[in-house]
């Protein structure tokens, strides 16, 4: 933690969409907000999202008015940033929750809004890896943008900012489509090196650590705060597998060349973005004995928790 000590409470806090992270984010800010004096949530989502006839949006925007969060209707992406500053200027606190989905622009959109609407407290939509770590000029773009929000929110002193540092969702270290498990063939194939490791942790608790991030006293103030659900190599992984699921993994590497061959191939696709990213490693994990929840003592799923509770009939 560092020596500043911040005068601001989170008290009347927006959040940024309602998906994979917003929600559990939401249950979580709502539960801490019950016991907290003057503490009042508030979710945008857009029109479409709240009129849609969908089965899982309709049971999101029923679960979200059952806890008593107020629904606030506005669109990250057709809003200007002056529009959105000054939505954001009805809060004290905004927490962004809506992922690269609404394009590579939208975190400096929305970091630009919040400085210029001169909120007391921002949480930028960080929720990943390393980044500083990483670097610039890597193979997944999306990482230099977010470096670009953290620049200009350390260049000014009026809104404190928060960073919370997730590593990967966990589940999509399993993800079909990230190819690194493959459940029906039994195989592990590493990006990188078996010896390569990868931090991650359940968007649940994200949210339960998120939430108390946001109540923490004394307040965090432009800190980066690091979570982990686990860390373990890809070699770990397959054991763990192995361990859980009472069947041999065959393992394979994709090694780094490798990686970096299939993206310049296909220079446009996100996921080779991504799994050349996490071959090569950096910034991609740390040590969890240093993370918030350890030293706070809240127990968290690892990834064989995970693969116990998710993968055990398959």
């Amino acid at each position: 933690m560092n020596d500043f000590v911040s005068g601001v409470k989170s008290r009347n806090i927006l959040v940024l969409g309602a998906g994979e992270l917003g929600m559990p984010v939401l249950r979580n800010l709502a539960s801490r907000a019950k016991v907290i004096e003057g503490a009042k949530i508030s979710v945008l989502l857009r029109a479409s999202a709240v009129e849609s006839s969908a089965p899982t949006k309709q049971r999101d925007v029923r679960e979200i008015r059952d806890l008593g969060i107020e629904i606030v209707i506005g669109d990250l992406v057709k809003s200007s940033i002056d529009e959105l500053a000054s939505l954001f200027s009805r809060y004290d606190t905004v927490i962004g929750c809506t992922g690269y989905a609404a394009g590579i622009n939208t975190p400096m959109k929305l970091a630009k809004a919040a400085l210029q609407s001169g909120i007391p407290r921002y949480f930028p939509w960080q929720f990943g890896v390393d980044f500083e770590a990483i670097g610039r000029g890597g193979p997944q773009d999306i990482f230099d943008a977010q470096l670009d929000v953290r620049e200009l929110l350390r260049s000014q002193d009026k809104t404190e900012w928060v960073i919370i540092s997730t590593g990967m969702f966990m589940s999509y270290l399993f993800e079909p489509e990230f190819g690194v498990v493959d459940l029906e063939k039994n195989a592990v194939k590493a990006l990188g090196s078996f010896d390569t490791a990868v931090t991650v942790t359940t968007p649940d608790d994200i949210g339960v650590l998120t939430a108390e991030i946001v109540f923490y006293e004394p307040t965090i103030s432009n800190e980066i705060v690091f979570l982990a659900g686990d860390t373990v190599t890809y070699g770990e992984l397959a054991e763990k597998l192995e361990a859980g699921l009472n069947r041999p993994f065959n393992r394979s590497e994709w090694t780094v060349p490798a990686l970096m061959e299939e993206l310049a191939n296909d220079p446009q696709n996100m996921m080779r973005k991504y799994r050349a990213a996490f071959g090569i490693g950096r910034g991609m994990a740390w040590d969890k004995a240093s993370t918030f929840n350890v030293r706070e003592g809240i127990k968290v799923t690892d990834v064989s928790d995970w693969i116990n509770a998710n993968l055990r009939s398959n």
